[in-house]
């Protein structure tokens, strides 16, 4: 969630000499890339892996202050949410074998959390995008991690939107829920990839993993319940956009979303996408620091721009500029979700990483080659519907786009992205064990979401007579319930149209078992789901080789 901040109340004037000081940033900032040996630096991958701490039931254990505090690692950081924890990975260089290594950095720390949370806690580190088990309940007030900045965040909050705040979070009238703290966003977890880009192929960079996002996106999906729901593939995508509920609307002069894909290609050079987040969003979190123009760096010598660094912090683009004065900038790419394994998340990288650096290569511009706002559909789109979403895509021909469904679009672009890779110097192997498990993935189509899905449905029909806790379900209930497993609806409750579709072609709110409530089968059922993804999650295999359930129900394996 970013740099911590001190006092936890701001007053106005705070915020207008917080603003000051942000102009200053720009200023300074416009000197430091223009320097000649800023951004002169080796290609590097780094990444941020957010995790939930699951206990033995599936449900969330709110324990990530204890389990912090244990492990003493500077590298584990606390997140919003008291069941989510955040490792922060060892940046690596671009040449060579990057994903591998990212890989075994984050099983390492995997491992390590869950060493202490499985000792202390009977909890691990599950990867995960949303956290099945999830409800409203698990993300009030009372859920928010005891840091200066999320207090800080949640009174920010607290003046910009009523409290309940609506949120739909999946399609049908059981989506919509509220929510009171921005504690929700713990239910959102990523796998936040950072690429050091030079200052002269920054605009282009940035374009071309905007246009890359999206199919990148469609492969991954791993978050289909959000608290509790059926939802979209990639459900993390909506929960967090909808979870900071800054949401702009079409009058002119509103605020723009804080969270979201953006509102058009990078224009100019890299100082652009810097102004764009100081000039069109006001200041969230006004804490000051020293002068901007001071150096904050003994190795490099280049200025903290500490304000400005804060406010980026608050806006949070699914691809988004850092500036580091360790001496270069950065494109953190925000999409991808955590999990299912690190190796899953490490090939999600290499496919993501070896387009964007394709489509940039030469100084090509996508922006030349596609309406933003065919890129800012394929998003939603590939978020939706994953590997079913179809997506716009630049042509040679006639028309100058054409629409692909995801699979096979992605087929295509394998290739481009394995010459990404290796025009980078990442070795030829390394590039082709990636991309050859993505291949596979895509073939077969099991992503971590087909599978939650497959196995929610499993382990549904085999639940013979819905029950929760031995005592059998009121008659309407379980009619709702039997619903559910056949895909039914009741007459009158037509699917929204442009619902999303689960693999097996039913609208999202119909996935059996999914339940909805605290109490319902669903919950029981999205708890044996959870434990079994977890256990697999832990090993080595790639998700679409994970088998489904098997007969006998998880305690007796």
């Amino acid at each position: 969630m970013g740099k911590d901040v001190g006092p936890v109340t701001f007053t106005e004037r705070d915020h207008v000499h917080f603003r000051a000081r942000l102009e200053d940033c720009l200023s300074t900032l416009g000197k430091v890339v223009s320097d000649r040996e800023f951004g002169a630096v080796p290609a590097t991958l780094g990444a941020e892996l957010e995790a939930s701490l699951v206990g033995e039931s599936g449900g969330p254990a709110p324990v990530n202050v204890a389990v912090h505090e244990v492990l003493q690692d500077d590298r584990i950081a606390l997140e919003v949410a008291r069941f989510n924890l955040e490792a922060n990975l060892e940046p690596v260089p671009l040449r060579g074998r990057p994903f591998t290594a990212l890989a075994e950095q984050a099983t390492h720390r995997l491992r390590q959390i869950t060493a202490q949370s499985l000792r202390l806690h009977g909890a691990r580190a599950v990867p995960i995008g949303t956290l099945p088990t999830l409800t409203s309940a698990d993300v009030t007030t009372e859920a928010l991690t005891p840091v200066p900045r999320f207090h800080a965040l949640e009174r920010a909050w607290a003046k910009r939107r009523p409290t309940p705040f609506p949120m739909r979070v999946a399609e049908g009238r059981d989506g919509v829920l509220q929510a009171e703290s921005v504690a929700v966003q713990g239910a959102a977890c990523s796998w936040q990839v950072h690429l050091t880009v030079p200052p002269d192929r920054f605009l282009h960079t940035f374009n071309a993993a905007q246009l890359a996002t999206a199919p990148a996106l469609a492969v991954a999906g791993n978050s289909p319940f959000p608290l509790g729901r059926a939802g979209g593939q990639e459900s993390r995508i909506a929960l967090y956009e909808q979870g900071f509920g800054d949401r702009g609307d079409a009058r002119p002069g509103a605020p723009r979303p804080r969270v979201g894909f953006g509102q058009a290609w990078l224009r100019g050079g890299p100082l652009a996408v810097f102004e764009e987040a100081v000039h069109s969003y006001d200041v969230l979190l006004p804490a000051h620091d020293r002068d901007p123009r001071d150096s904050g760096s003994d190795e490099a010598g280049y200025p903290p721009l500490e304000e400005l660094r804060l406010h980026l912090s608050t806006v949070w683009s699914w691809n988004r500029p850092v500036y580091d004065p360790l001496g270069h900038l950065r494109i953190e790419l925000r999409a991808l979700p955590s999990g299912p394994t690190p190796l899953d998340m490490a090939v999600n990288t290499a496919f993501l990483v070896g387009l964007t650096l394709f489509l940039a290569a030469g100084g090509r511009d996508v922006a030349r080659c596609l309406p933003f706002a065919c890129a800012e559909a394929n998003f939603y789109r590939a978020a939706r519907d994953g590997l079913r979403a179809s997506l716009w895509w630049p042509a040679s021909g006639s028309p100058p786009h054409q629409e692909h469904e995801a699979t096979a679009l992605v087929h295509k672009l394998l290739p481009q992205a394995r010459t990404g890779l290796t025009m980078a110097g990442v070795d030829a192997e390394e590039a082709d064990t990636m991309l050859n498990l993505l291949h596979e993935r895509v073939s077969t189509g099991r992503t971590g979401a087909w599978w939650q899905q497959r196995s929610l449905e499993v382990l549904s029909r085999r639940q013979e007579t819905p029950r929760e806790g031995g005592r059998a379900l009121p008659t309407e209930q379980a009619a709702a319930t039997s619903r559910e497993r056949t895909g039914s609806l009741p007459r009158g409750d037509a699917a929204v149209s442009g619902a999303s579709t689960t693999p097996t072609g039913q609208p999202a709110e119909a996935v059996p078992g999914s339940g909805g409530t605290s109490g319902g089968p669903g919950r029981h059922l999205l708890g044996d789901l959870t434990v079994r993804y977890a256990r697999l999650a832990e090993s080595a295999a790639p998700v679409h080789t994970w088998n489904l359930p098997a007969d006998l129900p998880w305690s007796q394996r």
